[in-house]
């Protein structure tokens, strides 16, 4: 697949998503696909964020699109500068704005100018002075060399054409001893050549995916130390089966138990590295 294609149809997915400020399409299937308030803080809670944790930013910026909770995971303190790759409505944002204090910064990159508008807004409603939105592309980091202290992501790296590059990028605008704290989707098993093509499953973080092993070598090629899973957990299949796009895979999996398997060996990780 092409970058640029790639790229669109992410870009289509998560501006589609960002204007109807929520509802994600991973939930529960037993609840109704982009349900609401109520289906978003359910995938949240689930994937590690706590009711306050949701309480406490504006409503509109959590969209229930994360594997995980990287801020949760991560050493930011008050006066870092912190950086989130594909920063959506705003969510992890506004929860590490709270952790680096009036005197630290934090700055979320996004493609996609939907997502753009959304956070800008949501950053506005929650008076957020210490938080920044810009857009460009994760491969391409729209920050100065060694100038972040911690870098995190939820659940994006893998829609990116180019993983390896993106940790590159990480590794460049980091300062020494710099940390890395990433939510992300790996695999135990690769896909089936049909499905890495598909387009409509690489923008729900499936095609995507790399193998467990290949994508904690990108993070030690990228230059970083101290490479390490804090966590690993699975993903339920009620969950890929309110993604439109994975919803017919998921059901065949269920009465096919090759397929099943396959759909077991996609885990979300939680992985920590420094740079030396």
């Amino acid at each position: 697949m092409e970058s640029t294609q790639i790229h669109e149809e992410v870009q289509k997915r998560y501006g589609s998503i960002a204007k109807k400020r929520g509802g994600s399409c991973c939930g529960p299937a037993k609840t109704s696909c982009c349900g609401g308030t109520s289906v978003t803080r359910s995938i949240s809670e689930g994937v590690g964020y706590a009711q306050e944790d949701m309480d406490a930013v504006p409503e509109t910026s959590n969209l229930g699109l994360g594997c995980g909770n990287p801020v949760a995971l991560s050493s930011i303190k008050e006066g870092d500068t912190v950086l989130d790759l594909g920063s959506g409505g705003g969510f992890d944002c506004f929860l590490a704005a709270k952790k680096v204090g009036e005197t630290g910064q934090v700055i979320g990159v996004d493609m996609t100018d939907e997502m753009l508008t959304l956070a800008r807004s949501n950053a506005e409603k929650g008076e957020y002075t210490n938080v920044e939105f810009r857009k460009g592309q994760i491969e391409a980091l729209p920050v100065e060399d060694g100038t972040v202290d911690v870098v995190i992501s939820n659940c994006v790296i893998n829609l990116s054409p180019d993983q390896q590059q993106v940790f590159h990028e990480i590794y460049r605008v980091l300062k020494p001893g710099g940390k890395l704290f990433v939510s992300d989707i790996v695999l135990h098993k690769p896909l089936p050549k049909i499905l890495q093509k598909s387009m409509a499953l690489h923008a729900a973080c499936i095609a995507g995916a790399r193998a467990y092993d290949d994508y904690l070598g990108m993070v030690g090629t990228a230059g970083f130390g101290g490479v390490t899973v804090l966590s690993e957990s699975s993903f339920s299949m009620d969950y890929l089966e309110n993604d439109p796009a994975a919803r017919p895979w998921v059901r065949i999996g269920r009465w096919i138990p090759g397929v099943r398997g396959l759909i077991e060996s996609i885990v979300s990780v939680k992985v920590t590295a420094t740079k030396a």
